[in-house]
């Protein structure tokens, strides 16, 4: 077994919220200078970037899970990670076709970029991503599953699109084992604040959006291989597996 360096929450040219500098080369070569070997592209409401994301991070050497940031009904943002990519293509049509039929408006919400892994422009994304699911919090995470995916809800230590942000409270949900935080979060400061998040793991990303911030949050994962079945035994702390939070 091994430590790996892991960020599972960057976003990529297809966000609109991103900068168009998040392309293959710029962030992997980011990710290298700072020693993260485990990546994941979460863009918003899509994986329509991770195939070409993919190809790059294998000549880099770095490890990578097929990732989106999925908004639900009640406007929570939840992190679901695959590492198969049928399974994870699979579950990318479910999404879209759950996604509120918005038109995405350049000018104000920006450029949704769909690229190849030698960074040519192949399209652009029409629906704006930044709107919801029609899926609440509770179906989301079963679809996720359903689908062979892992799930967290992410940076629930932020006043904006977080469970507990939206909530006020984290529900129930046999499935929700570990909760993202931010790069800036204080876990005994949310502790204080809300004792029985003690009884689940936490997992800190950069929720990069532009290349200085790539791996300036991340999570050290000791296990066997970069799989989701050896993820979720880190997050438990069995079989010798264990994590500790980094950035």
């Amino acid at each position: 077994m091994r430590w790996y360096k892991a960020d599972l929450h960057i976003h990529s040219v297809l966000s609109p919220c991103g900068s168009l500098e998040m392309s293959p080369k710029n962030i992997f070569d980011a990710a290298k200078k700072r020693g993260i070997n485990l990546i994941a592209i979460t863009d918003h409401n899509s994986m329509k970037n991770c195939v070409a994301y993919q190809k790059v991070a294998k000549q880099y050497g770095i490890s990578f899970l097929f990732g989106v940031e999925i908004q639900t009904a009640e406007e929570i943002h939840i992190i679901a990670l695959f590492d198969n990519k049928e399974n994870a293509l699979y579950f990318d049509k479910l999404l879209y076709n759950s996604l509120i039929p918005i038109k995405n408006s350049p000018d104000y919400f920006g450029d949704q970029v769909i690229i190849d892994e030698n960074e040519n422009i192949i399209g652009f994304e029409e629906i704006a991503l930044i709107n919801s699911t029609i899926w609440d919090y509770d179906t989301t995470i079963k679809h996720v599953v359903d689908c062979g995916g892992f799930c967290f809800p992410a940076h629930i230590d932020a006043s904006a699109f977080s469970v507990i942000g939206q909530l006020g409270f984290l529900p129930k949900n046999k499935n929700i084992i570990a909760l993202g935080i931010t790069k800036r979060c204080n876990i005994q400061s949310l502790l204080k604040n809300y004792p029985y998040l003690k009884n689940y793991s936490f997992i800190k990303n950069s929720d990069a959006h532009y290349v200085k911030d790539v791996g300036t949050g991340y999570t050290n994962f000791f296990m066997e291989k970069p799989i989701l079945s050896e993820i979720k035994q880190a997050l438990k702390k069995i079989n010798n597996r264990k994590i500790k939070i980094g950035g």
